[in-house]
């Protein structure tokens, strides 16, 4: 724990134990984040093929492109407006975008109802996720960032395993609308309630970490210290900054092989004959395995470094998409799922470690939002190329392409990428 005085003539305690009120209820905050888009992963892909006849898989997969663009940009401007107006207002905004994103789902009569609730989501999305990320980063200070990151994003993709499963069950049973959306109003209503009653302001964290922050011993990072211009910082981590940009183009390849799997693996599944049950519980095995499995990655990125991670995630993921590939099935496609998942979680909290220890608190904030915009830009793009080859060549020949991408992007990283993690 560290204890720094800040300009209010007060202490602020930087440290996981000394913010464990707050990080706790940030971790709930961002399960109910997660909820919202779990909603969506076992349903959308079936609504759009037996409720809305859509027979191209680009067409399809137009939901996901909606969201992929409007995450993104959002991200961006979330890290923007964190540092402008305090992280709590940019999450209870994100909320209020959220309620009516369910109610759209249930009385879409057409796709493009689908595809407008997407574009909400992608926003709310943007912003409640990314403020979640930027106050756990703010609390926790540099000491166990791996393993607060851990535990946000497996609070975040465990409850889409939990909901994609729920959902799954409750259109098996009760059809695939309204039953499976009503969790997303309750998920939405109790994120409004926690983030504007009970969430506090976490910016004076950042202001005392940036305070106390030291070059290293050899001055390498000189040129990233003290406040830049909002061109500077996205210059830095997108393309200047070895470590940043190559964690921008992983975390880009990443979610473009999981727009992948929520827009395609269940068509592929419905494909072959499997009931909805059965495919509710593949699209829940994967993020269950990715979202648990970060417990474990994010705390052990602390101990041995973010780079071998990162780069053993990205091959074991490149393995998991062959095996759903050349599989037909459930068996095969359930291992499959579990290894995708354990690839994406040495992966995920690990990338956004990488920009808390590279990235000076001063600009923090924003470059976390420029590498989410890289990050889920790969929704979009994923959807784009997948749902092309797929109509082209069939589903297999997109998950073997985005396969292929996601092995290249591991080598990419341990070629360029060096270890982040500083030595105590």
């Amino acid at each position: 724990m560290t204890k720094v005085p800040t300009d209010r003539s007060r202490l602020v305690r930087l440290g996981l134990r000394a913010n464990l009120a707050q990080f706790s209820l940030l971790v709930a905050v961002n399960a109910l984040v997660g909820g919202m888009l779990g909603q969506e992963r076992t349903v959308l892909p079936l609504l759009a093929d037996q409720e809305f006849h859509l027979d191209a898989y680009t067409a399809g997969m137009t939901y996901i492109l909606a969201f992929g663009l409007a995450k993104a940009a959002t991200n961006y401007l979330a890290g923007t407006w964190s540092d402008r107006y305090g992280r709590k207002p940019v999450l209870v905004v994100g909320w209020l975008v959220a309620l009516p994103v369910p109610l759209l789902l249930i009385w879409a009569p057409s796709w493009w109802w689908v595809v407008a609730a997407n574009v909400l989501l992608g926003v709310s999305q943007g912003l409640t996720w990314s403020t979640t990320v930027i106050m756990k980063i703010d609390l926790v200070g540099p000491e166990r960032r791996g393993f607060a990151m851990g535990l946000n994003e497996a609070a975040g993709y465990g409850a889409v395993a939990a909901t994609a499963l729920a959902t799954g069950y409750l259109a098996a049973e009760q059809g695939l609308r309204p039953e499976p959306f009503y969790l997303g109003i309750a998920f939405a209503s109790l994120g409004l309630g926690l983030s504007a009653l009970f969430v506090r302001e976490t910016r004076s964290h950042a202001v005392a970490e940036a305070s106390a922050h030291v070059l290293q011993a050899d001055g390498s990072d000189a040129h990233l210290h003290g406040e830049l211009t909002q061109r500077e910082v996205f210059a830095q981590t997108t393309l200047r900054e070895p470590a940043l940009s190559s964690a921008c183009q992983a975390g880009m390849v990443n979610n473009l092989n999981d727009g992948l799997a929520w827009g395609l693996f269940p068509l592929l599944f419905a494909a072959a004959g499997l009931s909805v049950g059965r495919i509710g519980i593949l699209a829940a095995l994967y993020p269950a395995v990715w979202g648990l499995g970060q417990l474990g990655t994010g705390a052990l990125s602390d101990r041995i470094g973010r780079k071998a991670l990162i780069v053993g995630g990205m091959l074991t993921q490149a393995v998991a998409l062959g095996i759903v590939a050349a599989s037909d099935t459930f068996l095969l496609w359930a291992v499959g799922a579990a290894v995708l998942g354990a690839g994406t979680a040495m992966v995920y909290p690990t990338l956004l470690a990488v920009i808390g220890d590279v990235a000076h608190p001063a600009w923090r904030a924003r470059s976390v939002g420029i590498y989410r915009l890289w990050r889920d830009g790969g929704f979009a793009v994923g959807a784009v190329l997948s749902g092309v080859v797929a109509d082209l060549w069939g589903v297999r020949a997109a998950v073997w392409t985005v396969a292929a991408l996601t092995a290249a992007s591991g080598v990419l990283v341990a070629v360029r990428m060096y270890e982040t993690r500083r030595r105590p």
